[in-house]
């Protein structure tokens, strides 16, 4: 039996990693608002009270489905290496890759032109009326939570939460100090967390968005973009950077611009999946939907060792062409018709032994029609990432909004003083080969684990999910899917079954390193799949029982008129602060 049940509700339903997160998107629904004002609400506390996983200074990738015009859009809001960070710098200053932390991985805040931008071309209320939940918890404070506080498990936050930072705030950052650690002491948990900087950095646009009401400008949110990065905001970026050493300078800010772009789509047995394009990893996941596409998956016993083995060895195949073709796509000639096609995913579903695991990365030629490359043609290889959330939204009209959070990490980087946020250091993600998909290069986007997830059925909403993890999210994601479509669970019981990821193909984040075979399992799935996985060749790792992510979902139930939504207890039997979701 489930230890959640699916909640069920009519007229909306938010879900986010925090539950006053998940209240504030609620309160802007009883206001008024749309399902992208409360997703937008609800992202902004999230960076309030998730700041070891995200913050006002990271990025988000996001797919939005507007029902008055039935379309899907994408929301490309990653951030871009710096004019002055190339290859040959950091190779004449002796770094073969990407520091993880400080300011040389920084690139300018995303977020913020992101959720502006949504928020002007699809919300209906002001950015005043949306921050106000996410201004209240900075300004008042929120209760510090376990998974903040820590310690906890080290492979889900290890130095990410406060008591892992502790040590580097005192030492070597105290503008975080100032704010996480008052008066050099770690707060208990329970205790208030303020963060006025924030506050004020928010009132900053708001004044800026009443200012051009007050001269009867139509354009408010405009001008709270451009206080962000063109004024006073801008300059104590660009100084902090200078300061401890970073690339990022001024004009970076100033040229920065998210954007809202077609998504990628697969049609999966009638279900048609949206995934931002292949600046994110997110097309692995319509690519492994292709490869399975061809199997019937509803014939084989769930979470039983072939299928397991199918889904991880699948996954291999798709992430070895993210690794060999994935980046930015104004930067890189990305293949991704050829990537998408039956004919490549009959060719490359061949390659799938059913009784051995392969050991080496297999990516293949799409535009030749080759099912794989020579060894000579493939990328070497080179921990999934720990810093992220996710927000869905439905509202009463069935618009839907899937947003993935991320960046801005403060165990990362240094809190802006001032500010009240750190700037993110998605630039690790970068490789200093030229050759490589994902190579740095001044103004391209690195390419993003964040990959948020949007279907419909025969055109109408369906779902919408996502979750944190790195590379592991679109796995995750993916079993919770096929759990709802393939074997027909309900929603909190799709999302509690027992999961399990591969980790053969190189990590995105610093060092970026690869564990050929290496499959992580979840310790409820029976000792008797893990070792008939293992006589397949596989390298088990045996995790907790509850620790693969924390998959939220809201599904679409038309025939009813009901919205159906599960969220994950993982956070919370593992000690992590739980996951949350809430129908109205």
């Amino acid at each position: 039996m489930p230890q959640r049940p699916t909640l069920l509700g009519a007229r909306g339903v938010v879900a986010s990693e925090h539950y006053l997160s998940a209240e504030a998107g609620l309160r802007i629904l009883h206001a008024g608002g749309n399902a992208f004002d409360a997703a937008i609400a609800a992202t902004l506390a999230e960076g309030v009270v998730n700041p070891h996983m995200h913050t006002f200074g990271g990025e988000l990738s996001a797919l939005v489905y507007t029902a008055h015009d039935r379309r899907v859009f994408a929301v490309n809001g990653d951030t871009v290496a710096p004019r002055a960070a190339t290859i040959e710098w950091f190779r004449a200053h002796g770094l073969s890759l990407i520091p993880m932390t400080g300011l040389l991985p920084a690139g300018p805040p995303a977020i913020p032109h992101a959720l502006l931008m949504v928020l002007a071309r699809f919300g209906t209320l002001s950015f005043a009326a949306v921050v106000t939940p996410a201004l209240e918890l900075a300004e008042g404070g929120f209760p510090l939570h376990p998974a903040l506080h820590g310690p906890a498990p080290e492979h889900l936050l290890g130095d990410f939460s406060l008591t892992g930072s502790a040590h580097v705030f005192r030492e070597t950052w105290p503008s975080s100090g100032a704010i996480y650690l008052p008066g050099g002491r770690l707060p208990e948990v329970g205790e208030l967390v303020k963060n006025p900087d924030l506050g004020r950095t928010f009132r900053r646009l708001i004044a800026a968005e009443e200012r051009a009401a007050g001269q009867g400008r139509r354009d408010g949110i405009a001008a709270a973009v451009d206080a962000f990065y063109r004024g006073e905001i801008a300059d104590l970026i660009a100084a902090h950077a200078v300061a401890h050493g970073g690339l990022l300078a001024r004009e970076d800010l100033h040229a920065y611009r998210s954007r809202i772009e077609p998504p990628v789509a697969l049609d999966y047995h009638g279900w048609t999946v949206h995934k931002c394009g292949p600046w994110s990893q997110g097309p692995v996941f319509l690519q492994q939907l292709g490869l399975l596409a061809g199997f019937e998956l509803r014939a084989l016993e769930h979470d039983g060792a072939e299928y397991v083995h199918l889904l991880a060895e699948a996954a291999k195949l798709a992430f070895a062409d993210r690794e060999q073709y994935y980046g930015d796509p104004d930067f890189t000639d990305v293949p991704l018709a050829g990537l998408l096609s039956e004919p490549y995913a009959a060719a490359r579903r061949a390659l799938i032994d059913p009784r051995r695991a392969s050991l080496a990365q297999r990516p293949g030629d799409p535009r030749g029609g080759r099912a794989l490359l020579t060894d000579a043609e493939v990328f070497a290889a080179r921990d999934w990432g720990r810093g992220t959330v996710y927000v869905a939204v439905v509202d009463r009209a069935r618009n839907m909004a899937s947003f993935t959070p991320s960046g801005g990490w403060i165990p990362t980087s240094p809190v802006i003083e001032g500010l009240g946020f750190p700037l993110g250091t998605r630039v690790q993600t970068f490789y200093l080969d030229p050759h490589h998909p994902n190579a740095l290069v001044p103004g391209k986007h690195p390419r993003t684990t964040l990959t948020p997830t949007l279907v419909l059925r025969n055109g109408a909403p369906a779902m919408v999910l996502g979750t944190q993890g790195g590379d592991q999210q679109d796995q995750w994601t993916l079993q919770v899917f096929l759990n709802l479509v393939e074997f027909g669970m309900e929603v909190q019981e799709a999302i509690e079954a027992p999961r399990f990821s591969s980790v053969h193909f190189p990590s995105s984040f610093f060092p970026h390193h690869a564990t050929p075979g290496g499959l992580r399992v979840e310790g409820r799935i029976p000792a008797a799949v893990r070792d008939a996985l293992g006589a397949r060749g596989h390298t088990i790792e045996v995790e907790d029982d509850w620790v693969a992510g924390d998959v939220l979902c809201i599904r679409v139930d038309a025939a009813r008129g009901v919205l159906r939504a599960g969220a994950d207890p993982r956070g919370e039997v593992s000690g992590r602060m739980p996951s949350y979701a809430i129908a109205w």
